[in-house]
């Protein structure tokens, strides 16, 4: 029993040890995902890391809906510049790949407008997730997520 208590106890503090070590990094940081727009609850934030297409991003939301300014979001890349963002009706296309359908309210009763089709511009991105109720570039709101608000790359952890 004491050597459980003791294997735990260290488990403890190398864990709080890392957590503090994190907090200090100018590097990397940790994130926690509230919503269910993506399935993990824990992130892990390469600051200023370059993202591709496919990858999560970390970026600082600019307010609206129910979040504040500068509440970290994290999506997937779908489209990035170049990239032709394709709208029918309320559903999405980015280079002919299904993103999702556009509502005309969010979860919260929040008023959403579709945003614009288009190309993707130099320095921005197209943010989304397989969730319906996410909040991402489909949304005038979102729109393309510019390089200046952009965190890093994100990783899940659990």
């Amino acid at each position: 029993m004491q050597a459980s208590r003791i294997y735990w106890t260290f488990c403890a503090g190398v864990f709080a040890f890392g957590l503090l070590a994190l907090a200090a990094s100018p590097w990397l940081s940790l994130s926690v995902n509230l919503s269910r727009s993506l399935p993990g609850t824990l992130y892990l934030i390469h600051k200023g890391a370059a993202v591709k297409k496919g990858e999560l991003i970390a970026y600082h939301w600019q307010g609206g809906a129910t979040y504040p300014a500068g509440t970290t979001f994290i999506k997937r890349v779908a489209g990035v510049a170049g990239d032709r963002v394709q709208r029918q009706g309320n559903e999405y296309r980015v280079e002919g790949e299904w993103i999702g359908i556009a509502k005309p309210f969010s979860k919260a009763g929040v008023p959403l407008q579709p945003a614009p089709a288009g190309v993707i511009g130099a320095g921005e991105y197209f943010v989304a997730t397989p969730n319906p109720d996410s909040l991402d570039s489909r949304y005038a709101l979102t729109g393309n997520v510019r390089q200046a608000a952009v965190i890093g790359r994100a990783y899940e952890v659990f």
